[in-house]
């Protein structure tokens, strides 16, 4: 279904206001009857671009749920990185997390509910993901699902679900998220923006969008919260409940009405971007982080950013980065990955060059070949396994770091996953806040390499052209 881009003054300007004060009261009241422990599983870094004070863990073992279910806080976090895996491996991932989450509910007698948080722009392994982890805690408790949420409204990157249909915004115009470059991902491509027939076409048409249900803004700014309880009472056979959504106010409301549903009996999974955690976890507005507030401790070191992204958005920002005076560049040649002696060689000159560089007090951006290395359409499963080589490699730049660096950027979802994870061997991090609107910072934990550091993790998608740039001049200000 073709559709046309819309201007958002004109959009906004047509959506009927609230009393915001009015929402958060009532909010507020419903979360304090709202009991069970929300577990976020976050196929890659950046779902944590709402929240602040809240744990991820980097791992699924029981120990590390049971550590999560044990924490005051109502929710935590766990980094999954499966947007880089195939689609066996996500199975595998997925039965286990949903395996141990049962575990440790039974270990803590506590009840909770599971949101697998994904990409705004609709990439990733839907609707695999949900089904698995729904199939798999069925089959290990007494839970029945009765639906699936789909809530992908994500307003810090200019994500809004208007009239059931999915928009990305690009600077005064909003393009529906078939017709931008997200939906002609090589992996998780899609056709429709209306997200009832995303969801048919995901599901390869198992469920019809005809059938489905559709919370409309115009229940929701009407604060018709009766009549959508009564829609979420009513659903059944985990069919999809599409949500719309243009402001956190949308997603309170909604809310609202899914505490009273779930507190009746019925039980949901859900496929979210990060606008929903912040709201049913119950998450404070914070300010923006300062440079005081996450540099921990004074160094003549330099700063490290790591851009590996390739997305449009990545690459204008990189622009912009380049024209600032506070940084030096490093090309990493990964196309050198065809040739094994040659790409060892390069990959010791550039962490040789950005030891040197740190320890100077340069700031260094490590940039990865901006051209994909493109092996032609029926050499994907090849593509893949060379893109794990490059990732392992540019992973090990942050690993083989001799100098502690004054803080860490890195640019995309799956870098900054396997920097976190394996450069850094981050077990449990804490969510600091944002550094820009929907651009989250980790505080690591004691066993990582570099305790305490503040890593920028900073989506390929998110920010404006100046943003990168803005941020590393900012932290590099002495």
């Amino acid at each position: 279904m073709q559709t046309n881009n819309r201007s958002v003054d004109e959009v906004f300007s047509q959506i009927p206001s609230l009393d915001t004060n009015l929402v958060n009261d009532i909010i507020e009241q419903e979360l304090q009857h709202f009991n069970p422990k929300i577990i976020v599983l976050d196929d890659d870094p950046t779902g944590v671009q709402t929240v602040h004070g809240i744990s991820v863990y980097t791992d699924w073992s029981i120990e590390s749920i049971d550590r999560g279910f044990k924490e005051d806080h109502s929710m935590f976090f766990i980094l999954t990185n499966s947007r880089g895996f195939t689609s066996a491996e996500t199975t595998k991932a997925h039965q286990e997390i949903a395996a141990n989450i049962v575990a440790a509910a039974q270990i803590n007698n506590r009840e909770f509910i599971v949101i697998s948080r994904g990409d705004s722009t609709l990439r990733g392994h839907y609707p695999l993901e949900t089904e698995v982890l729904k199939d798999t805690i069925e089959a290990k408790s007494d839970i029945r699902f009765d639906g699936e949420i789909l809530l992908p409204f994500f307003k810090e990157g200019g994500r809004f679900t208007i009239d059931n249909i999915h928009y990305v915004q690009y600077d005064n115009e909003l393009i529906p998220a078939g017709e931008t470059e997200f939906a002609k991902d090589r992996t998780f491509g899609y056709t429709s923006s209306h997200l009832g027939e995303w969801a048919e076409e995901k599901s390869n048409g198992k469920y019809q969008a005809e059938h489905m249900t559709y919370i409309s803004l115009e229940s929701l700014r009407a604060m018709n919260i009766e009549l959508i309880e009564q829609q979420l009472l009513n659903v059944v056979d985990f069919n999809k409940v599409i949500v719309n959504a243009v402001d956190y106010t949308d997603v309170q409301i909604f809310t609202i009405a899914l505490i009273k549903a779930i507190n009746k009996g019925k039980q949901f999974m859900f496929r979210s971007a990060a606008a929903l955690t912040k709201v049913i976890g119950g998450v404070s507005d914070k300010s923006l982080l300062t440079r005081d507030e996450m540099m921990s401790e004074d160094t003549d070191h330099g700063g490290l950013v790591i851009i590996g992204s390739h997305v449009q958005k990545t690459t204008e920002q990189f622009k912009e980065l380049k024209k600032s005076s506070v940084i030096e560049f490093v090309e990493f040649n990964v196309h050198l990955v065809l040739e094994p002696v040659q790409f060892k060689n390069e990959l010791n000159r550039v962490v040789e060059t950005t030891n040197k560089l740190i320890l100077r007090g340069k700031n260094v951006a490590v940039y990865t070949k901006r051209e994909r290395l493109d092996l032609g359409e029926d050499r994907k499963e090849d593509e893949l396994k060379l893109s794990v080589k490059i990732s392992d490699a540019v992973t090990s730049i942050v690993k083989r770091l001799e100098v502690r660096p004054a803080y860490i950027i890195a640019k995309g979802g799956i870098t900054s996953s396997d920097i976190g994870t394996n450069g850094l061997e981050v077990k449990r991090a804490t969510v600091a806040g944002q550094i820009r609107p929907g651009i989250p910072v980790w505080t690591t934990g004691d066993e990582s390499k570099f305790p305490g550091i503040s890593y920028v993790i900073f989506p390929g998608n998110v920010g404006t052209n100046t943003d990168l740039r803005e941020v590393v001049e900012m932290l590099s200000k002495k």
